[in-house]
């Protein structure tokens, strides 16, 4: 099943609580604890370019990616890369080390939403893919504009796990139950070899794998999708506390968000879920409702996009 990414084609999820993070993976999606969230909605598909389209007609957005970085933001940074551009991703031709993310990622001048893999390209053949080059703003913008919101961290964790709490997956404890890809991820040994078992190299129109419990499609894989929270590095520790259980909560404040290897550079990070078509097995194993990463909110990449929440 393929689909196309209404503005009103939403999904009304009841709420309540469920154990939110993982004890058992990456050190920040710890502690395993319990959350409860109220009543709210959220989006059946990712937000796709054809939508991302309709917005940038109907208001003249004009996104990060597609506007040259201001010197005065960036101290110390090469004038030759104060261009607009986005982070592309690039298969190296051989293995290589994983210790060093640009062997395969790379800023291209004019790599946009409208140019996906840089200049020359289009959408024109991909218009129920998810958006991506689009930055923490640019996701603000659009669900403004279409009445709506992004959705915190832990109403994203509530609705990917489809009412099964506490597995591994979206859709259980196996990655590949009876042999069946359920999600958009990378087969074989990333970066350099791509076995695209589950029939995509790429980005994959939305819909394209099974929904999960909720109804909801592409929680996992395919792209990464922004969240509302800032990041820390650890869930919070009074979470883990037996005495009560959050309700709605809302992560860590933004001056506990900025990242503490570049000093120089104050700017402050979101979380980002669900992994994206990148996400292996031997190296970023983060195709898992509890998983969760940071992302600063100026940057745009070719496997990062969003969906809205109400």
């Amino acid at each position: 099943m393929t689909a196309m990414s209404g503005q009103d084609d939403m999904v009304a999820l009841s709420g309540g609580t469920f154990l939110m993070g993982s004890n058992d993976h990456y050190p920040e999606e710890a502690p395993a604890h319990r959350v409860t969230v109220d009543p709210f909605r959220i989006d059946r598909f990712p937000v796709t370019n054809a939508a991302f389209a309709r917005f940038v007609a109907a208001t003249g957005h004009v996104t990060v990616a597609e506007r040259a970085p201001s010197a005065e933001d960036y101290p110390g940074a090469d004038p030759a890369m104060l261009k607009a551009g986005s982070l592309l991703f690039q298969k190296p031709a051989h293995p290589v080390g994983l210790a060093d993310w640009g062997r395969w990622w790379s800023f291209s001048f004019g790599a946009d939403w409208r140019h996906p893999a840089g200049p020359g390209s289009s959408i024109d053949a991909i218009a129920d893919h998810p958006v991506v080059h689009v930055a923490h703003a640019d996701a603000e913008a659009y669900a403004r504009w279409a009445g709506k919101r992004l959705p915190t961290e832990a109403e994203w964790e509530f609705a990917a796990r489809g009412g099964l709490d506490g597995v591994e997956y979206a859709w259980g404890d196996e990655l590949t139950p009876g042999g069946r890809h359920m999600a958009n991820i990378w087969q074989g040994e990333f970066p350099h070899e791509n076995q695209a078992e589950d029939g995509f190299e790429g980005t994959s129109p939305v819909g394209s794998f099974p929904p999960n419990g909720h109804g909801l499609y592409d929680m996992i894989g395919n792209v990464w999708e922004w969240t509302a929270d800032y990041y820390a590095p650890r869930h919070q520790a009074d979470a883990a506390k037996a005495c009560c259980i959050p309700r709605n909560p809302r992560g860590a404040r933004a001056e506990q968000s900025y990242d503490p290897e570049i000093p120089s550079i104050r700017i402050p990070r979101r979380v980002i879920k669900g992994g994206s078509h990148l996400c292996a097995p031997n190296y970023c194993q983060r195709y898992r409702p509890a998983a969760r990463h940071p992302e600063t909110i100026d940057t745009s990449t070719s496997h990062l996009g969003f969906r809205c929440a109400a």
